[in-house]
C-alpha cells in the first residue's frame, strides 16, 4: 500500500503518509493515486483544482470555507513546514467547533484529507513554506467564508510566538457562534 492513513482525533480528517524510495541521490513517492487514494481511505473523490501558495514565516491563512459548493482538500507541503488546521462546522457532528491540527513538511511528506463541511487554515512555521491542495469542487468567492483563526469558542492552539501575518479577509473572520455552518 502507498499509503499509510491515520484518523485524527475527528476522525473523518486523515493523515496520509506516503511511501517514501530514497536513496543517495534523493528520493520518489506518489503523491496522489486515485484507486490507492480510494483503497487505502474507503473514499471517492474527484479532484477539479489543485491550488499552491507560497507563503512566508508567521503567515497565517484561514480559516476558509465554501458554504455553498462545500470543498473537500488534499493538503500537503513541498517546502518549508506548517501547522494546519481543519474545525467541524457540522452542526450535525459529535465533533462541531473541534479542530485537529498536523505539522506537515517537506521533510515529513505527509498529508491531510480535510473533508467537505470543515474550515481550514494553516500558520507557516518555517522561513517560507509552499502549501499545494487538491479540491473537490471549485473556488466560488461569492460563498467563501472565513472563521475567525483566534475564536477563543475553538481554542486553536497555534505553535507561534506573536500575532500572525493575515490577510484582511481573515483578520476579519466570523466567530463561531456567527459563523455560517452546514447541518
Amino acid at each position: 500500500m502507498p499509503y499509510t492513513v491515520t484518523p485524527t482525533a475527528i476522525p473523518e480528517v486523515l493523515i496520509l503518509e506516503p511511501k517514501v524510495f530514497g536513496d543517495a541521490r534523493g528520493f520518489f513517492f506518489e503523491s496522489f493515486n486515485a484507486r490507492d487514494f480510494a483503497q487505502a481511505t474507503g473514499l471517492e473523490v474527484a479532484f477539479v483544482q489543485d491550488n499552491h501558495s507560497k507563503s512566508a514565516k508567521g503567515v497565517l491563512r484561514g480559516l476558509h470555507y465554501q458554504i455553498q459548493h462545500p470543498q473537500g482538500k488534499l493538503v500537503r507541503v513541498v517546502e518549508g513546514e506548517v501547522f494546519d488546521v481543519a474545525v467541524d462546522l457540522r452542526r450535525s457532528s459529535p465533533t462541531f467547533g473541534r479542530w485537529v491540527g498536523e505539522r506537515l513538511s517537506a521533510d515529513n511528506h505527509k498529508q491531510l484529507w480535510v473533508p467537505p463541511g470543515f474550515a481550514h487554515g494553516f500558520v507557516v512555521l518555517s522561513e517560507s513554506a509552499e502549501f499545494l491542495y487538491k479540491t473537490t469542487d471549485y473556488w466560488f468567492p461569492e460563498h467563501e467564508r472565513s472563521l475567525l483563526w483566534s475564536d477563543p469558542a475553538v481554542g486553536i492552539d497555534w505553535p507561534i510566538d506573536g500575532p500572525p501575518l493575515l490577510a484582511a479577509k481573515d483578520a476579519a473572520g466570523k466567530r463561531l457562534g456567527e459563523a455560517d455552518c452546514f447541518d
